[in-house]
C-alpha cells in the first residue's frame, strides 16, 4: 500500500497518543497520508506535526489503496459515504464505545497496521441497501450499510406503511416505523426493535417493525434479492426516512423502492478478529456467574 486516507471525528484526550503513534507508524513506512477536511479541522493541534494531504468528503478518490476510520461505528458509516461505489477497503479503529464495524481496539493499533501494510488480512464484503424514489433526496448518497428506516416524526401519531415485496402486497404496518436491515445492521437498530442477529455472510434482509400497533406483527427475513416498495400515510403529512444515521423529512407524496445496492462495502478483516468473538464481547454473552 502506498496511499491511505483517514477519516475521524474529534480525537478524545485519552486517544491522542495512540492516534499520533498511528500516524508516525504510517509515515515511517513511507505511506502517503490524506485526511478528510473535517478530521483535520477538528484536530488541527494534534495533526500539525505531520505532512498531510487533505481530501474533501463526497468526492471520488480512486488513488487510495485503503481508508482508515478512527472513532466508533458512526465514524465508520461516515467514512463509507466518502468511499461510495469505489469499494475501497476500510479498516475501522475503535476509539469510541461499542464497535462492531470499528473492531480494532486502541491497544491493537500497532499490530493491526503492521498486518495491513504487509498484506496479512482478508477482505470481507458486506451488502448495502439502496434507495430510489420519485424525489431527489440524500444528495445522491442513497445507500446504507446498516438499515433503511421509515419513522414517524417527533411525537406525531403512528404512521401507516404500505409495503410491497417483489410487486406483491405484503402488509400495511400501523407502527412508529419500519426498517429494512442488512446482516451488518442486524446487531444495531433492528436488534433493539426485536429483530434477529444474522451472520455477515447471510444473503438476507430483515424487515423489522418499530413499535407496531398489532402485536402479532413480527420481523421477517427475506432474500437480499428482494425488492421493496413503500407508500406512507401520516396524519401530519410528513415523516422521516433514514439511511444509517442520516435522516431527512419527507411528505406523503414520496414513493420509495429499496433493494440491494449494485456495489458493496469492503471491510478489512485482520487475522485473529472474528465476528463471533466480537459478538460475544460486545453483547457480553457468557457473563454469568455459572460459567
Amino acid at each position: 500500500m502506498k496511499n491511505i486516507a483517514i477519516h475521524g471525528r474529534k480525537i478524545k484526550p485519552t486517544s491522542v497518543k495512540e492516534v499520533q503513534a498511528l500516524l508516525h507508524q504510517l509515515v515511517s513506512r513511507k505511506i502517503q497520508l490524506s485526511v478528510s477536511s473535517d478530521f483535520l479541522n477538528l484536530n488541527q493541534a494534534i495533526l500539525s506535526d505531520f505532512s498531510l494531504q487533505v481530501y474533501v468528503p463526497n468526492q471520488a478518490y480512486k488513488k487510495f489503496d485503503a481508508f482508515i476510520s478512527i472513532g466508533g461505528d458512526g465514524t465508520f458509516l461516515e467514512t463509507l459515504t466518502h468511499v461510495g461505489s469505489l469499494e475501497t477497503p476500510i479498516l475501522g479503529i475503535n476509539t469510541g464505545r461499542l464497535g462492531f464495524l470499528a473492531s480494532i481496539s486502541q491497544d491493537q493499533i500497532r499490530g493491526a497496521i503492521d498486518k495491513l501494510l504487509t498484506g496479512v488480512y482478508e477482505i470481507e464484503k458486506r451488502v448495502l441497501v439502496f434507495l430510489t424514489s420519485n424525489h431527489e433526496i440524500f444528495d445522491g448518497v442513497n445507500y446504507a450499510l446498516n438499515e433503511f428506516s421509515i419513522l414517524r416524526k417527533d411525537s406525531s401519531a403512528m404512521i401507516v406503511i404500505k409495503s410491497y415485496l417483489n410487486g406483491d402486497f405484503l402488509n400495511s404496518y400501523w407502527a412508529d416505523g419500519l426498517m429494512v436491515s442488512t446482516p451488518t445492521g442486524s446487531t444495531g437498530y433492528s436488534l433493539s426493535c426485536g429483530g434477529p442477529i444474522l451472520l455477515p455472510e447471510n444473503e438476507n434482509f430483515i424487515i423489522t417493525p418499530v413499535s407496531p400497533h398489532n402485536l402479532n406483527i413480527r420481523p421477517l427475513i427475506v432474500p437480499d434479492t428482494s425488492v421493496f416498495n413503500f407508500e406512507v400515510e401520516s396524519r401530519t403529512n410528513n415523516f422521516l426516512i433514514s439511511l444509517d444515521s442520516r435522516s431527512q423529512t419527507v411528505n406523503d407524496s414520496i414513493q420509495m423502492k429499496v433493494q440491494k445496492a449494485p456495489f458493496q462495502t469492503y471491510l478489512i478483516k485482520l487475522e485473529g478478529v472474528s465476528f463471533i468473538e466480537t459478538l460475544r464481547n460486545k453483547l457480553s454473552w457468557g457473563l454469568d456467574k455459572r460459567n
